[in-house]
C-alpha cells in the first residue's frame, strides 16, 4: 500500500487505477466467454484465479459455481457484503465489438461481465486498504 497517501479517497482512485488496465482485459476477456445459469465454470475459475492472485482468501463451489471472498479489516465492526452476477444470456451477438463473443448463442447482453470485473477490482483496493477497515465483529 502507497503509504504517502494520507487521503483514503486519493488512495482508493490510484490504487482503482494501477488495476484499470488489466480489469478491461479481464472483462473484455470474461465478454468473449460467455456461459449461462450453473454452466460459469470458466468465469468462476478465473474470478477465483485473480481473488489468490490478489491474496484474497476465498471459498469455490459456493451454490454450485459461486465464489466467495473474504477479506479481514484491521478493526472490529460491521461486515461489507458486495456481490455480482457472472452469468451470460441465450442471446446471439451481433454487436460487432473486437472483443465480441466467441461461442455461439451466448452473449453477455446483461452486463455481468462488468459486474464481475468491477467487483475484483473493488476487491483488489480493499485487500490494500484492509488495515483501515473494520471487520466482523461476529
Amino acid at each position: 500500500m502507497d503509504t504517502q497517501i494520507n487521503d483514503l479517497g486519493r488512495l482508493i482512485q490510484k490504487l482503482a487505477t494501477d488495476h484499470e488496465t488489466h480489469l478491461i482485459e479481464l472483462r473484455r476477456d470474461i465478454h468473449m466467454h460467455p456461459e449461462t445459469g450453473f454452466e460459469v465454470e470458466r468465469t468462476s475459475g478465473a474470478v477465483a484465479r485473480e481473488l489468490a492472485s490478489l491474496g484474497i482468501e476465498h471459498a469455490t463451489g459456493v451454490g454450485r459455481t459461486g465464489v466467495v471472498g473474504f477479506i479481514k479489516g484491521g478493526a472490529s465492526g460491521p461486515t461489507l457484503v458486495i456481490r455480482a452476477d457472472m452469468d451470460a444470456l441465450p442471446i446471439k451477438e451481433q454487436t460487432g465489438l473486437p472483443f465480441a463473443s466467441i461461442v455461439e448463442g451466448k452473449m453477455h447482453a446483461c452486463g455481468h461481465d462488468l459486474h464481475t470485473a468491477t467487483l475484483i477490482g473493488v476487491g483488489a483496493v480493499l485487500k490494500e486498504i484492509a488495515p483501515r477497515l473494520a471487520e466482523t465483529s461476529n
